[in-house]
């Protein structure tokens, strides 16, 4: 298996899981602007499935375009509300309206990847978790949200399922990596591939 890449994303939690699944890689982040390709795709009225395909895809290809002969790793994970997209919170304000929406409700988290070479894309692979979110009050919403750090917050977009986040729902049906926005075993599939 190929065992070292370039990871074309700030994420350490998406860092963690390839070095728990010894993959070693070096962190060139793509500095995107998510917010503005987003609100272009949603304009289009494309689906939040595309947009995190599109944003995955373009964050490899533009990191790879830099770095010749090296594979990139582009990844991106958005929340799908009965076809609203739903992005990282900016602000703990956001944070709570978000939870607020998700509030008893089931929702998808879909988690895109794709690897490029080059400037272009060798490999894609898109997967989705179904999440139901049990009932809150309000306070109880704050509650949760003062016991999770800053780094947390922003790192999982609200939920951080390994930890405290994992007490926020009824039902969750899914790769736990794909939630944690890697869905790691098809990342491996493909490296054994290509070595």
């Amino acid at each position: 298996m190929l065992n070292n890449i370039i990871l074309a994303s700030k994420s350490k939690v998406r860092k963690d899981i390839l070095e728990r699944n010894n993959i070693s890689c070096d962190v060139k982040p793509s500095n995107v602007d998510e917010d503005m390709v987003k609100q272009s795709l949603l304009s289009e009225k494309a689906s939040p499935e595309i947009i995190s395909k599109n944003l995955a895809e373009l964050k490899a290809n533009k990191v790879s375009s830099k770095v010749h002969e090296q594979f990139v790793l582009g990844a991106d994970s958005v929340i799908d509300l009965e076809g609203e997209l739903i992005s990282k919170p900016q602000d703990r304000k956001e944070a709570l309206l978000i939870l607020k929406k998700l509030n008893g409700k089931e929702h998808h988290l879909i988690s895109s990847v794709c690897i490029s070479k080059n400037g272009s894309m060798t490999w894609n692979y898109t997967d989705r978790a179904k999440l139901k979110m049990k009932n809150f009050t309000e306070k109880e919403l704050e509650d949760y949200l003062a016991k999770i750090s800053d780094v947390a917050l922003y790192a999982y977009n609200v939920y951080q399922i390994e930890g405290e986040g994992r007490k926020l729902f009824s039902e969750i049906n899914g790769n736990k990596d794909t939630i944690m926005g890697l869905p790691i075993q098809k990342i491996k599939e493909y490296l054994e591939e290509i070595k």
